[in-house]
């Protein structure tokens, strides 16, 4: 039986004769297999309920960790999609009791809640006082940040970009323009559109892609958004992390770089304009403008 006792805003939990246990956030490989730490064996392994994004992965892990750990899951696991599209309205038809089992969340690969869903699963159990707990793993955003080796220290990640429309452009400004070194994650088949528009509005900035990280194929490349599209020929197949090098915030009601590029006017008078939204040396920009 369960006791709601509600005070404010704090909704406090109690269940007679049961315990309510913990649900666990899992990390998964993002690629090698290795990877897995070994709580997250240990815990996959005990949970009799596992939230998959997607159950067809989830089951192939645990097919490969047994078949190359041989490890013993729990009998009768039960598997139950929860994926983005229905996060939501699984939510919403929780119950506290649901958790009177050993429940585990796991994303298809890396950490859940980034870029993937678990976000709406915490505030749950925020809100009803259940307890749970975030194993640290492996992340793409993090792997590809360390790999680039922009020392800023300081980093903003951005997940995907809009796919098109006046939202993508103002998102890609804020991404460029917000002081830091910038984290995206792009698809094989928008990664060359968004090369084209880094060259146009960023030419002489450094970009570092990561390809298939962890993976067989994975591979670095850093340059200038021209140079990589050179390197890469046409070839954008796999997975891709773009890391973007930082530059000073400017306000983001200002023109961008390429509009000055654009105008009739001398380099000289494009350099001071462009310096005033960057806060670059003017020399300096107008040194890189003679070079376009």
């Amino acid at each position: 039986m369960i006791l709601l006792v509600v005070s404010r805003n704090l909704t406090h939990v109690t269940v007679k004769n049961k315990t309510l246990r913990l649900l666990t956030f899992i990390p998964t490989p993002i690629g090698n297999i290795g990877d897995i730490s070994l709580r997250a064996i240990e815990l996959l392994g005990e949970a009799d309920i596992l939230l998959c994004e997607d159950t067809r992965v989830t089951k192939k892990l645990l097919h490969i960790l047994q078949t190359r750990y041989n490890t013993q899951p729990k009998e009768n696991q039960e598997f139950i999609s929860l994926h983005s599209h229905n996060e939501q309205s699984f939510v919403e038809k929780l119950e506290p009791s649901f958790f009177e089992q050993n429940v585990v969340y796991v994303s298809d690969a890396g950490m859940p809640g980034v870029s993937d869903p678990g976000a709406l699963l915490v505030n749950y159990c925020q809100q009803h006082a259940i307890e749970y707990d975030v194993l640290p793993g492996a992340n793409a955003v993090l792997t590809a940040y360390v790999a680039s080796g922009f020392d800023e220290g300081k980093m903003l990640f951005y997940g995907f970009l809009d796919h098109k429309g006046t939202s993508r452009a103002a998102q890609l400004q804020e991404a460029l323009y917000n002081g830091y070194t910038t984290v995206l994650y792009e698809s094989p088949h928008r990664l060359e559109k968004l090369l084209k528009e880094l060259a146009k509005e960023v030419p002489y900035r450094e970009i570092f892609l990561a390809k298939e990280l962890t993976k067989k194929y994975q591979k670095y490349l850093k340059g200038t958004a021209e140079t990589l599209l050179k390197s890469l020929n046409g070839n954008y197949k796999g997975e891709w992390v773009v890391v973007i090098e930082s530059a000073p915030k400017h306000n983001s009601s200002a023109i961008s770089e390429s509009d000055i590029i654009s105008l009739d006017l001398p380099k000289k008078v494009q350099a001071k304009l462009i310096s005033k939204i960057t806060g670059e040396n003017t020399k300096e920009v107008y040194q890189r403008l003679l070079q376009l």
